[in-house]
């Protein structure tokens, strides 16, 4: 496995349409396994193929409904929101925009088709940030970034009271 650079936004990359992967080989396993590494590297929870520049549609999303201290990634090979329900809003952020953060209404649950690493059909379920995360991700495989989603990118001060103000919702 490798990191890669990750880009950022302003590459001309980030905004193209990606096309089908097609062929499930060696090639693709590392990218996945790269992908992965470098997601987890950057402490983020979602990477797309766009963003380490290779234009397939292939994700990677950190599962956040986990218990705590496990990891288990998702790997989402030619995805495609099929169900969506419910609603959120929150701060959404990205690895190709670092410390810049907006407010995206997403769905509260997903449900996505996609392909494994071996090109095996699967349905999976997201809810709460896993759900985010898909729907960021597919974005990105269309050439959209969050900042088309979201009115203003939030100051440290907003984040900071949407912060406090989540917290203190969840303590009560």
């Amino acid at each position: 496995m490798a990191l890669r650079n990750i880009l950022k936004q302003g590459d001309e990359t980030l905004t193209k349409h990606c096309r089908p992967v097609t062929e499930f080989n060696a090639r693709l396993h590392q990218l996945l396994d790269d992908m992965a590494e470098t997601m987890l590297q950057a402490n983020g929870v979602g990477l797309a193929a766009p963003q380490v520049g290779v234009l397939r549609r292939a994700v990677v999303v950190l599962e956040t409904n986990v218990p705590e201290g496990e990891e288990y990634v998702i790997e989402l090979v030619n995805p495609q929101i099929v169900a969506a329900d419910g609603e959120q809003e929150g701060p959404e952020g990205c690895l190709s925009l670092p410390g810049s953060y907006g407010l995206v209404k997403r769905p509260l649950h997903v449900k996505v088709r996609a392909q494994d690493r071996n090109g095996e059909f699967f349905e999976l379920d997201g809810d709460g940030l896993t759900a985010r995360a898909f729907c960021h991700e597919c974005d990105h495989l269309d050439g959209h970034m969050f900042t088309e989603k979201c009115d203003h990118i939030l100051s440290d001060e907003e984040l900071e009271a949407y912060s406090r103000q989540e917290q203190q919702e969840e303590s009560e």
